[in-house]
């Protein structure tokens, strides 16, 4: 009894560890499923809520950045489960940094959207590789899978690869335009408007060499 006991507190702790979700082998999880420890919300923290085990982003324009100790990321692959409702707009941002307020300069944007009146819809890297094709539905769980590798940026949609990307030579850094290229930073979820309605849950990582 004693020894299964034992087994018990020790399977618990390692889960506690690596948070509650669907963590496939060699990822770790970067959201306890519950709190907003380890994620800094930009401005408008209203903007933000957490239910049943999913982050909801609905309101005026905010960003939620992970700053715990696993950041900085260079290479790696991200995974996350994302929902829209109708008319929603989102994104997931990388190799960013945070700031106090505004669209994220530092980084990419992958963009969340599969019915918003932009055009550009989910996977896209946005103003850089423009998906136009809807792939997911409203209202349906899908994982976005954003992989880095030196140079090469793939984004897919569960198994369908909807961006394929090798960054061009970068132009000369200007700290007052977007910086949409590759260098390392944090991850940051978006919330566009007040009339988008999209949920985050299992947001899981892997580091590459």
């Amino acid at each position: 009894m004693l020894l299964r006991s034992t087994a018990l507190l020790l399977t618990f702790c390692l889960t506690s560890t690596l948070f509650a979700g669907d963590v496939e082998e060699g990822f770790v999880s970067l959201w306890d499923g519950k709190t907003f420890n380890n994620w800094k919300i930009s401005e408008r923290p209203d903007s933000w809520s957490i239910k049943d085990g999913m982050i909801i982003a609905n309101g005026p324009r905010s960003h939620l950045y992970y700053v715990g100790d696993l950041a900085p990321f260079k290479n790696f692959v991200l995974k996350v489960d994302c929902k829209t409702e109708p008319n929603s707009n989102s994104g997931i941002y990388f190799h960013t940094k945070y700031q106090e307020g505004g669209w994220p300069k530092q980084g990419y944007e992958s963009q969340v959207n599969n019915s918003h009146g932009d055009p550009i819809r989910s996977g896209s890297l946005w103003s850089v590789v423009n998906v136009m094709q809807k792939y997911i539905d409203d209202g349906q769980w899908w994982t976005q899978t954003i992989t880095v590798k030196d140079d090469h940026i793939r984004v897919e949609l569960d198994d369908i690869i909807v961006v394929d990307y090798h960054q061009r030579p970068l132009k000369p850094f200007d700290p007052e335009d977007y910086q949409r290229y590759l260098s390392e930073g944090t991850f940051c979820l978006q919330a566009h408007d007040p009339g988008s309605t999209v949920s985050f849950k299992n947001i899981r990582v892997k580091k590459l060499d």
